[in-house]
């Protein structure tokens, strides 16, 4: 390839790694996004007046119970939910069963109450644009691109997808995920893999890793890269100037999944994301 091709390679994959990094940081900082997470809360089956939330909340036969004074508005994709046609019998609101990994937006004046399930519990986070670490939010560092750190992986399923456990950010929760195989690829002439999880988005997969960066330049506990799910025994890209912090590099009300121990890359990945500027400050 000729110096004027590279370098209009290089421009390219740069003015494209600019745009997704300018989308992914508009994302984050959507007013109601996990920066806006003013308090976490844990659910029982005792009635509880919660921070940030109005009423009274309960678990009950994997459902949440809420019971409102009169005259309250909550919203659900914009329809009032505290009318009579809407309570039960015993004068509450009923939200559930909610999948693991699911949940729901409740508006609540400007707050919005994300009603969740994480680790087999019942979560309440209330999202407020005025919270402190959204307001004074400026960004997330990152290494500067390069071609070197988008390496070819070739895809190896398992006879049959895996339940993995892994670790959370929070004490005394697992997540578990279903892995559908691993991916191989080789930096500085090492073999290297990483189990593999299905994303969120439909047709994707995401890796959870640590590496040598990390707890240096980069976040201690986990880093996430999300790439195209190839065919079985297929080609894919593990672009690793993609790779991206979870909510618990910036919050601790976050209850963000830890990877596989496996999934300790034994190398440094001095690509992707760095350790946020709120971590830092609080060193």
């Amino acid at each position: 390839m000729s110096t004027a091709a590279t370098e209009t390679r290089k421009t390219a994959f740069n003015t494209d790694w600019q745009q997704w990094h300018e989308a992914h940081e508009k994302l984050r900082s959507d007013p109601h996004g996990f920066l806006a997470v003013t308090e976490l809360h844990w659910l029982t089956a005792d009635a509880t007046a919660l921070a940030g939330a109005p009423g009274t909340w309960r678990v009950e036969d994997d459902a949440v119970h809420l019971t409102l004074e009169s005259g309250i508005s909550l919203l659900r994709d914009g329809a009032e939910l505290n009318t009579p046609e809407g309570l039960n019998a015993n004068g509450e609101l009923v939200f559930g069963p909610i999948a693991e990994r699911d949940g729901i937006n409740l508006s609540y004046g400007d707050t919005v109450l994300e009603l969740a399930k994480r680790g087999g519990e019942y979560v309440l986070r209330p999202r407020n644009p005025s919270n402190a670490l959204l307001r004074e939010y400026h960004g997330t560092p990152a290494y500067t691109p390069t071609l070197s750190f988008a390496l070819a992986a070739q895809y190896v399923p398992f006879r049959r997808p895996r339940e993995t456990t892994v670790g959370a950010a929070v004490e005394g929760i697992q997540h578990v995920y279903q892995a559908p195989g691993t991916v191989k690829f080789r930096i500085d002439g090492r073999e290297l893999e990483l189990t593999a999880f299905n994303g969120s988005a439909p047709g994707t997969f995401l890796v959870l890793f640590t590496d040598e960066t990390s707890g240096d330049t980069t976040y201690v506990a986990n880093r996430s890269l999300t790439f195209s799910a190839p065919e079985a025994g297929g080609a894919a890209t593990l672009d690793f100037n993609r790779a991206v912090n979870l909510p618990c590099a910036y919050t601790d009300l976050a209850t963000c999944p830890l990877p596989p121990a496996e999934n300790h890359l034994p190398v440094a990945i001095a690509a992707g994301e760095k350790t946020p500027f709120e971590r830092e400050a609080a060193k």
